[in-house]
């Protein structure tokens, strides 16, 4: 069973679902280093004791993978002197935002019929395939960047569970990070204190019923076939990890390596 460097985290108010990625080992018996990697779920309410908590972290660069209707929902990420932004958006500026918007005001008639019978199931496993396959340059940019000057990064998305799950786990597969290991660190998203929070409009006694909470966790839990359809289709599309990283990615031996040294001790 594999084993991690055991971590104590940081009790953050506004920001959900952080962590370092730090202890997970690879295939070779190295450890993804600690304080280089971390995730997370948006910064945009992060009060100034996290703010103050995040600035000693010495981040280099903080990879936000939220699109322009996310960020007009939540509002933008809060400054930290000394670290460079790099918005990347994994999905399209209006993805899903009529969707979200119904999640949020529909009734339950309406989120049966969105939700039920497996469909939200498999829109988020439709996602995560989707986001490997079309979303290689933004990848590929992050890992460049990672082993150029990045480092430490956080990398986030709204919940720090989808965009920047596929993200970390796309880095840990470049680390060579054993891939048990790359699923429990996926779960860890649905420890009930990371989880994100979800905001229902309406009065309705439906808005928070056992129903209406059944019907919209496939989206907001982390599933292991979610992860799993993503490397699945690494398999699919490329053939394997190395060829994905090479082909899909752009990511050369040479490059690889430097992200290695810079990541694993």
């Amino acid at each position: 069973m594999t084993q991690q460097v055991p971590s104590t985290e940081p009790e953050l108010t506004g920001v959900r679902n952080f962590r370092d990625v730090g202890g997970l080992p690879t295939v070779d018996g190295r450890r993804v280093r600690r304080g280089v990697l971390f995730r997370s779920g948006h910064l945009a309410h992060a009060t100034e004791r996290d703010a103050a908590f995040l600035a000693s972290l010495g981040l280099h660069t903080i990879f936000d993978f939220r699109n322009a209707a996310d960020k007009k929902l939540e509002g933008p990420d809060v400054e930290l002197p000394g670290v460079r932004n790099v918005n990347l958006p994994l999905t399209d500026p209006a993805h899903g935002a009529e969707f979200w918007k119904m999640v949020r005001d529909g009734d339950l008639e309406q989120l049966r019929a969105l939700l039920a019978d497996g469909r939200a199931e498999n829109r988020m496993i439709h996602s995560y395939r989707t986001i490997v396959k079309e979303r290689t340059a933004e990848h590929s940019q992050v890992l460049h960047a990672l082993a150029e000057d990045s480092v430490p990064a956080l990398m986030h998305c709204a919940a720090g569970k989808d965009r920047a799950g596929l993200s970390i786990a796309v880095t840990l597969l470049a680390l060579g990070v054993e891939r048990e290991a790359i699923v429990a660190d996926y779960l860890e998203s649905n420890a009930k204190h990371r989880r994100y929070k979800v905001y229902r409009n309406g009065s309705s006694p439906d808005t928070y019923s056992p129903e209406v909470m059944e019907l919209l966790s496939p989206l907001f839990d982390a599933r292991t076939e979610y992860l799993l359809a993503a490397m699945e289709t690494v398999e699919e599309t490329w053939g394997g990890v190395d060829a994905y990283l090479e082909k899909g990615l752009r990511i050369t031996p040479d490059v690889r390596e430097r992200l290695r040294d810079r990541l694993l001790d």
